[in-house]
C-alpha cells in the first residue's frame, strides 16, 4: 500500500501490515497533496490513522458509526473526521483520569458517543 484516500477504506490486512509511522505518514501526505490547510497536519495524520486502525480491526462501534454517518450523507472522510472528534474527548478524558474505573467510564462514554454521532448534527456543529 503506497497511498491513502480516506474517502475509500484501505483493505484491512494491507493497512494493518503498515508499520504505524508509515500509516500516519500516507494520512499526512494525502492532506498535504489534497492542500487541506491544518493547524498540525502531523495530529490530524495520527487521528485518522488511530480511526482506520478502529476500522481495520473491526471495532464494533467504530465500524458502525462510520456506515451510518455514511448512510446519513457524510463521504467517509467526514465520517472519519466525526469519529476522531469523539476520539480526542475520549483522550482528553483518559489524560484526565488515573486509571481503573475511569478508564472504563471513558471507554463507555466513548462508545456512547460513537452511537449518537449523526451528520446532521456534524455539519451543524462544522458551520459554527
Amino acid at each position: 500500500m503506497q497511498r491513502y484516500d480516506p474517502d475509500f477504506a484501505p483493505d484491512p490486512a494491507q493497512w494493518l501490515d503498515l508499520d504505524e509511522g508509515l500509516r500516519i505518514e500516507l494520512a499526512e501526505q494525502y492532506h498535504r497533496k489534497a492542500g487541506i490547510p491544518l493547524p498540525s497536519a502531523r495530529a490530524h495524520a495520527v487521528f485518522h490513522a488511530i480511526v482506520e486502525n478502529q476500522i481495520a480491526q473491526g471495532v464494533p462501534t467504530v465500524v458502525a458509526a462510520v456506515s451510518r454517518l455514511v448512510g446519513q450523507g457524510l463521504d467517509r472522510h467526514e465520517a472519519l473526521h466525526a469519529v476522531c472528534s469523539a476520539l480526542a474527548e475520549h483522550f482528553f478524558e483518559l489524560m484526565q483520569s488515573r486509571g481503573g474505573t475511569l478508564a472504563a467510564a471513558s471507554q463507555a462514554r466513548y462508545d456512547a458517543a460513537l452511537a449518537q454521532l449523526d451528520a446532521e448534527e456534524w455539519r451543524r456543529r462544522q458551520a459554527l
